[in-house]
């Protein structure tokens, strides 16, 4: 049974549905898993909270990223996201749809390929739809 927290404020994490990781991971073959820890980690290498992705070098690395969601929170997330593409990670996040965010104006418009989830992800073994729709954002790893 899934923890009635999952679906609420009082959590920001929520575990990638594995199927849909699947089928990224088999497009992209990522690396690294950028915000995990051992219980939902999707790559043999990944950083913990305790890692602190946001100090970590992602440069050259092939990147999933489903970031901790939150107020002030998946911003940073963003932003790392965009600066390390743009130091050659190819980085792929998974975030809430919040297209009225300045994360998402900053970060994200003009600056990346935008893929909108058709429906609800089921996260964490949920068996309900998240209350919140999904995109998938890609940084191609473009330096400057």
């Amino acid at each position: 049974m899934v923890s009635p927290v999952m679906f609420s404020s009082a959590t920001d994490k929520w575990a990638t549905p594995p199927d849909f990781f699947a089928k990224l991971d088999a497009e992209f073959n990522f690396m690294l898993d950028a915000a995990a820890d051992a219980t939902n980690a999707k790559c043999a290498r990944y950083f913990t909270a305790e890692d602190d992705g946001l100090t970590q070098d992602w440069a050259g690395e092939t990147v999933w990223l489903n970031p901790p969601y939150g107020r002030g929170i998946t911003g940073k997330w963003m932003r790392k996201a965009y600066e390390e593409s743009r130091k050659g990670a190819t980085v792929v996040c998974l975030v809430p749809a919040r297209t009225d965010t300045r994360w998402f104006h900053d970060y994200v418009l003009g600056k990346s390929e935008i893929r909108f989830v058709k429906g609800r992800l089921k996260f964490g073994g949920s068996k309900s739809g998240a209350p919140f729709p999904s995109i998938v954002v890609i940084y191609r790893g473009e330096t400057i």
